[in-house]
C-alpha cells in the first residue's frame, strides 16, 4: 500500500456498542466497498442507509499519509489533545467507509508501538486485519459476511431479509441490535426494542454521541 487516505480523525467518546463513553480518537478512512458515497447511488448500493460521510480527505483532521508512522504519530498527537491525567493504554476506533480497504498490519503495529488498544468496526465483506483488540462487525443484508467472528456484532435493525438466527452461530462476543437512523426512526427504535425483548440473546445499542451532539 502506497500511503493511507483519511476522510476525518478527531478526538471524542465512542458513541455506541460496548465500548460507549469511553475517551477515543476516531479515526475514518475513505472509501467503501458497498456505497460510492455518492447519493446518486444511494438506491442501488448494498448498503443504502449509510449515515456517514467518508468521501474524500477533507474532514476534520483528514489528508493523506505517506506512510504508517507518520499517520500513527498523528493519532498520538490527537490523544494527547487535552490530556490531563494519563490513559495507558491510549484508544483509537478505526472506521470507515470499510477500513479493511486500507487498514495493515504496518499501521496495526505502528499504533501499537504507541501505546493504542485498536477497535475496528467492519461490514466484515473482509478478512479482518490481524492484530486487532476489539472488532466490530455490522452485517449489510445481501452482503456475503466472511469475518465471522470478533468482540461484538451490531445488526443495524430494521433490515429486511437479514438472517438473524444464522448470525448467532458465529462467534461473537456481544450481540447487539441498533435503531437504524433514518426518517423512520422512532418506528426503528420501536422494531429495534421488540426484538431485544423477544430474543435476549440480542442487547439494545443506541448511538449516545449523537443525542449528546458528539461525532
Amino acid at each position: 500500500m502506497s500511503g493511507y487516505a483519511v476522510k476525518e480523525m478527531f478526538l471524542t467518546l465512542q458513541g455506541e456498542g460496548m465500548q460507549a463513553g469511553r475517551r477515543a480518537v476516531f479515526l475514518r478512512f475513505a472509501g467503501c466497498n458497498l456505497w460510492s458515497g455518492r447519493e446518486q447511488d444511494r438506491a442501488t448500493a448494498a448498503c443504502d442507509f449509510c449515515d456517514t460521510d467518508f468521501v474524500g480527505t477533507d474532514g476534520d483532521g483528514g489528508g493523506k499519509f505517506a506512510d504508517a508512522d507518520t499517520l500513527a504519530q498523528q493519532v498520538r498527537a490527537v490523544w494527547d489533545t487535552w490530556m490531563e491525567d494519563p490513559v495507558d493504554p491510549a484508544f483509537v476506533v478505526i472506521t470507515g467507509g470499510e477500513p479493511m480497504l486500507q487498514l495493515d498490519t504496518r499501521l496495526v503495529d505502528a499504533l501499537h508501538a504507541r501505546g493504542f488498544e485498536i477497535a475496528v468496526e467492519s461490514n466484515g465483506t473482509l478478512p479482518a486485519t490481524a492484530g486487532i483488540d476489539w472488532l466490530c462487525i455490522s452485517p449489510k443484508r445481501g452482503t456475503e459476511i466472511v469475518q465471522r467472528t470478533g468482540d461484538e456484532l451490531k445488526l443495524v435493525w430494521p433490515q429486511p431479509g437479514v438472517d438473524y438466527a444464522a448470525m448467532e452461530d458465529w462467534d461473537f462476543r456481544h450481540w447487539l441490535i441498533q435503531p437504524m437512523d433514518n426518517p423512520s426512526r422512532q418506528d426503528n427504535i420501536a422494531a429495534a426494542i421488540k426484538f431485544v425483548i423477544l430474543h435476549p440473546k440480542w442487547r439494545l445499542s443506541t448511538q449516545v454521541h449523537k443525542s449528546l451532539g458528539l461525532r
